[in-house]
């Protein structure tokens, strides 16, 4: 059985567990990082100290996204096309995700995990500018097509559809952008991501 070790509250944890549900893969997590710490043992497991790590039949991986690539690899490969232009396409969007988060972190950080007297407002206005100068990227590509990995759902998908739960949810002001508010229907629509990502931000 997989095992997945990360608490839940961690966008790269929801990505894999929210994967694991859609795939239909039994597995068990554990809650590390955060207010649950780290112990020697897992520290053996990912030197990096980071979530999530998991371990599936004797593999051990760590990296959110490589774990999806893994995951739907060797368990749902219609997830992640063998083609190689079509595997670019949701590659892509797996990479960029990571370009978004950076903008939206001190957003995500300021307004969730720190305390309303200690907040930099300052400093979540500009990473919120910065995440909404992103979002029409994804707006002029989901005007084209239903999904970031093409005509239909994807583990392009899994990485930013996390990202964008947390856009919609926090405190800051947004553009209205139809095509992706469209997409994010479509996500609430699945019944694990409801379920695994659309938990209260905290």
């Amino acid at each position: 059985m997989l095992t997945i070790w990360g608490r839940l509250n961690s966008h790269n944890v929801k990505k894999v567990a929210w994967l694991a549900a859609e795939i239909g893969m039994p597995h068990v997590r554990h809650d590390v990082g955060g207010q649950f710490g780290m112990d020697d043992a897992y520290r053996a497991l990912n030197p990096n100290a980071l979530i999530p790590t998991i371990e599936d039949d004797g593999v051990v991986l760590w990296e959110s996204n490589a774990i999806l690539r893994y995951l739907a690899a060797r368990y749902a490969p219609d997830l992640w096309p063998q083609d190689p232009v079509e595997r670019a396409q949701s590659d892509k969007w797996m990479d960029w995700q990571f370009t978004f988060s950076s903008a939206q972190h001190r957003a995500f950080h300021g307004l969730i995990r720190t305390a309303p007297a200690d907040r930099d407002q300052a400093a979540i206005e500009q990473s919120a500018a910065k995440a909404n100068q992103l979002i029409p990227i994804l707006e002029t590509t989901l005007g084209r097509q239903s999904w970031l990995s093409g005509d239909r759902f994807g583990i392009g998908d899994v990485p930013m559809g996390v990202y964008i739960h947390s856009w919609f949810a926090l405190a800051i002001d947004r553009p209205d952008m139809p095509n992706v508010a469209a997409w994010y229907e479509r996500l609430k629509a699945r019944p694990h991501y409801a379920e695994i990502v659309m938990i209260p931000l905290t």
